[in-house]
């Protein structure tokens, strides 16, 4: 597989990162009491543990110049250092409390749904066991990338949408104050760089011989995704017939 056949794949896996419930997160269709559902499985299944899993690419990796790029991703997620200064999982709990949730919910052990806990086994078995260049595109493109990663190597292709922070769907649907985006302010001071660093190390460093093992990785990870995101929804109670459009 060369360079631009694996580009290609990947880019493919996450063209198709999108999920049936999402409109009903983003316009307001989920009831409000069943809204933690959505951000404890996501602090749990990653978002806690996010530096954690990234963190496991850098140790097992070779390579310097990867290693470099990786380690600035690193101490920003676990530091908040270059830009949002404090642990980006910290900044996630501003949403829950911005929201008047109960934040000890999110303290401690977190009981995951069936499909989230299947989805959290795979990261750790795809973070641990496969190299660190399957651990590097689990972490650094699945989880940190979104369905528009094309626009981030094309300038011509769609980029990922950023309306205006008070347009943000909990603050138009769900009147999350402003101030609790602290996490969606940093990633948008730092994800440009985050994405070029992704796609570079995967690109430009990863052995050849690695890209079929890499691909097959990405796929499971986006099947496995995808059902955790099936169970969260029918747990916040979208159901996919009655979804209506936003």
């Amino acid at each position: 597989m060369n360079r631009d056949d694996f580009r290609d794949a990947l880019l493919a896996v996450m063209e198709r990162k999108l999920h049936w419930a999402w409109p009903a997160f983003t316009s307001g269709q989920v009831a409000r009491a069943l809204l933690h559902v959505h951000f404890e499985q996501e602090y749990a299944t990653y978002v806690r543990d996010f530096p954690v899993l990234l963190g496991r690419a850098y140790v097992q990796c070779p390579l310097p110049a990867a290693r470099r790029e990786l380690a600035e991703n690193l101490y920003e997620e676990e530091t908040g250092g270059l830009a949002a200064g404090r642990p980006h999982p910290e900044l996630f709990l501003e949403y829950p409390r911005g929201l008047g949730m109960d934040l000890a919910r999110f303290e401690g052990a977190l009981t995951l749904l069936p499909a989230a806990q299947a989805w959290r086994d795979l990261l750790d078995q795809h973070t641990t066991a496969h190299g660190w260049a399957t651990a590097a595109a689990v972490t650094t493109i699945f989880l940190e990338g979104t369905a528009y990663e094309r626009g981030e190597l094309d300038g011509t292709a769609p980029r990922r949408p950023e309306p205006a922070l008070e347009q943000h769907p909990l603050v138009v649907h769900y009147q999350l104050p402003v101030e609790a985006l602290a996490l969606t302010k940093a990633h948008r001071k730092v994800e440009g760089g985050h994405r070029a660093a992704a796609w570079r190390v995967l690109l430009d460093l990863v052995e050849a011989d690695a890209h079929p093992g890499v691909v097959v990785a990405m796929e499971a990870q986006l099947a496995a995704w995808l059902a955790y995101r099936d169970g969260v929804a029918a747990a916040c109670g979208v159901v996919r017939d009655t979804l209506r459009a936003p």
